[in-house]
């Protein structure tokens, strides 16, 4: 894959850093004992390691677990089917489990997700995400916690890639090209 010339930051550090506190906030003023906080895989986890260290800050004291979901491969579009790729490990019956995804898009991963678990009797299955795209929603799910609206461009960064690059960037961002040079917000 080319470089791009240029990635617009649309949220940056110090934004989502703030975010992230004020959702632990919130997390820890409505979460109850022995929260078992899910993650889900990939692009979720730079969002979750700055999230439950901010919930550390908020003085909670949960336990992580990871489940690898994907409707995407290599593509930049869902292919509507979600497949486990790997599975939670830890027994989450009668828990109160937060699952973390990185972004609420058509919602059929989340949705997925959040079933498997309340299938699997958790006492309560909330849910944190960092952005949210509304009208992009193809199951009825809204996330308890979000981040940030973001606009229906496909972002990179904090965690987010396209064919496993830029994941690395510390902010959420969008990648410039020719064609986009010129439209309104890009």
């Amino acid at each position: 894959m080319s470089q791009p010339k240029r990635i617009r930051v649309l949220y940056d550090e110090a934004a989502i850093a703030a975010r992230n506190a004020e959702m632990a906030s919130d997390i820890a003023a409505n979460a109850g004992e022995d929260l078992l906080v899910v993650a889900v895989l990939k692009g979720s986890f730079m969002f979750v390691a700055d999230l439950i260290r901010a919930m550390h800050r908020a003085g909670m004291t949960p336990q992580v677990e990871f489940v690898h979901l994907s409707s995407y491969r290599a593509a930049t579009v869902s292919s509507g089917q979600v497949e486990i790729l790997r599975d939670v490990q830890s027994d989450v019956r009668g828990r109160h489990v937060l699952l973390v995804d990185d972004i609420l898009e058509s919602g059929r991963t989340l949705a997925f997700a959040k079933d498997l678990l309340a299938a699997r009797g958790a006492a309560r299955v909330s849910t944190a995400v960092l952005l949210e795209k509304p009208a992009k929603r193809a199951v009825n799910i809204q996330a308890d916690y979000v981040g940030f609206e973001c606009p229906d461009y496909f972002v990179v960064g904090y965690g987010m890639d396209v064919a496993h690059s830029y994941r690395q960037l510390p902010y959420v961002g969008v990648i410039e090209t020719a064609d986009q040079a010129g439209l309104p917000g890009i």
